[in-house]
């Protein structure tokens, strides 16, 4: 497989050796997706707190982590079983997702510790960067 010379030639790229590219970004996008949302709904108090938004028992908090981890399952999930036209349709529902993560995240300033608002709201702006990248792509038929 060629590689792309730098990041700027990615955001670009239509395909490299037939496979497009921003599609392979978001397939480990779903995977990340998938597995996060396992452990949420698998171990939700100790996915909270490896994501360092607090420990103890919590039973609301628990089931918002089960809640979560049920959306970021289904996200994950579907876009790993869709042929082209599902995906294209996660992909714009994957991005409505990360872009509220995101500006939830933003709002959490000074409510949650820095490191977990900061860590949570970065790999969400990170996942709604590529879903727009691939959505615009959709939308212009590339």
């Amino acid at each position: 497989m060629t590689r792309p010379a730098n990041l700027a030639s990615v955001a670009d790229a239509k395909e490299i050796d037939g496979r497009d590219v921003l599609d392979d970004l978001l397939v480990h996008v779903a995977r990340g997706r998938l597995a996060l949302g396992l452990a949420a709904l698998a171990a939700p108090k100790a996915t909270v707190k490896l994501i360092g938004m607090g420990g103890g028992a919590d039973a609301g908090r628990d089931y918002l982590a089960r809640v979560f981890g049920a959306r970021e399952i289904a996200l994950g999930a579907g876009y790993l079983l869709s042929g082209r036209e599902g995906r294209r349709l996660l992909a714009r529902l994957g991005l409505v997702a990360d872009v509220l993560d995101t500006a939830s995240g933003l709002r959490t300033r000074g409510a949650v510790p820095l490191r977990a608002s900061a860590g949570a709201t970065a790999i969400a702006a990170g996942a709604a960067a590529v879903g727009a990248a691939k959505v615009v792509k959709d939308l212009a038929g590339r």
